[in-house]
């Protein structure tokens, strides 16, 4: 192959995996919820076999999928975008990266405060959108940060842009970053800059992760390393803190995103595209909007529709998700442990079910089998499955 176009559909799980009830989840299914939606609209990507993939039947399996299909088991201890990319990438993680529940201790905190000049509000686990409402008055007064967690390893700074100029906010979240490694090394610090006014504050695009280094040679190292083009697309750069890319790009949101990718599409390159589409993830799943999550799908499909019809005789299209984030799942807002779907989609593709695999690993092993690349990863080849 001569390009490959991986795309992460940042949280679109595929039912729940055997040991969710580990990590708090019961009966959750990404895919399924929003298939409850009367916007779900997805032609192209049941044509190409989404609905024949285990467990998906309610998509609408067809007689002839178009494309390879099946789903991934995660090998890592993890439900989390950078252990979720990690793994995609070629790394499992056989522990997970810290979480701080009861907020974090003073010896982060200290000499976070210290470096920076400036206090710190909440220290929690919160909402990205509720916090701000809780802490926003007294943020704009003082000029105190607002730092929280989730239920994922990340280290969030949220502050007001005329406070706080992102670019001001961005050095914060260096410092931070520098703060939180060893046993402290969250998989994220992540800026979160508002606007707005008392009781009508809203999170902006200038959203920017600042993310741990990947322990070993991921995919984008290897693809890079053999002198091929290795292009992020939206927060990939972020979160393998900006190594093994070539070129990069970021994006506001889904649509832009697709935009960019089309803007690839016309090129000339000879290597990896990986595109990460987060608005699944951070506007509808986090948010348990349903039929948001549905209607950000319908766009895709419609777009993917499109898109491959650019796609020549040595391209090859990958469609997969780092974990769940089920929209109509009401004990938390967190991510969900789940599999992810798989689909590989291309002129010299051939139609077979690829079945349940373990290890997203396995997509990284492909990618670089099909692009003639070494990597050592505990994935597993399926190239010569497919072609």
């Amino acid at each position: 192959m001569k390009r490959v176009f991986l795309f992460v559909l940042d949280s679109c799980g595929a039912g729940e995996m055997p040991d969710a009830a580990k990590f708090g989840d019961f009966g959750v299914h990404t895919l399924k919820s929003c298939a409850t939606s009367s916007k779900l609209n997805i032609p192209t990507m049941r044509e190409y076999g989404i609905g024949n993939i285990d467990g998906l039947d309610f998509l609408g399996a067809v007689d002839a999928p178009k494309g390879a299909y099946g789903k991934l088991q995660e090998s890592s201890m993890g439900k989390d975008t950078t252990i979720g990319h990690w793994e995609i990438a070629g790394i499992v993680s056989p522990d997970p990266l810290p979480t701080y529940p009861n907020g974090f201790p003073e010896e982060v905190l200290k000499p976070f405060r210290e470096a920076t000049g400036r206090g710190v509000l909440a220290n929690a686990p919160w909402s990205g959108t509720a916090v701000i409402n809780e802490y926003g008055d007294e943020h704009v007064r003082t000029g105190d940060l607002i730092v929280y967690t989730s239920a994922d390893s990340v280290f969030q700074i949220a502050a007001h842009e005329d406070v706080v100029p992102p670019e001001q906010l961005y050095e914060y979240c260096r410092i931070a970053r520098k703060i939180l490694q060893g046993k402290h090394g969250v998989g994220r610090v992540i800026a979160r800059p508002f606007i707005g006014t008392s009781g009508n504050y809203t999170r902006t695009s200038n959203r920017h992760d600042f993310s741990l280094e990947p322990p070993k040679e991921t995919m984008l190292d290897a693809v890079k390393a053999a002198g091929l083009d290795s292009i992020a697309v939206g927060k990939i750069f972020d979160i393998f803190a900006g190594r093994g890319t070539t070129e990069h790009v970021y994006t506001k949101g889904n649509t832009d995103g697709m935009n960019k990718t089309m803007e690839y599409a016309d090129k000339d390159f000879h290597g990896l595209c990986f595109i990460n589409l987060v608005d699944f993830d951070m506007l509808y799943g986090h948010r348990r909007n349903i039929d948001g999550y549905a209607e950000a799908l319908t766009e895709f499909d419609g777009w993917l529709a499109k898109f491959m019809e650019k796609m020549g005789d040595d391209d090859l299209v990958m469609i997969t998700a780092d974990h769940g984030c089920d929209p109509a799942y009401t004990a938390t807002t967190d991510h969900t442990r789940e599999y992810v779907p798989l689909l590989v989609l291309g002129k010299g593709v051939k139609p077979v079910n690829l079945g349940t695999r373990t290890c997203f690993g396995n997509i990284a092993a492909t990618i670089c089998d099909l692009l003639g690349v070494k990597l050592e990863t505990e994935g597993k080849s399926f190239a010569s499955e497919i072609l």
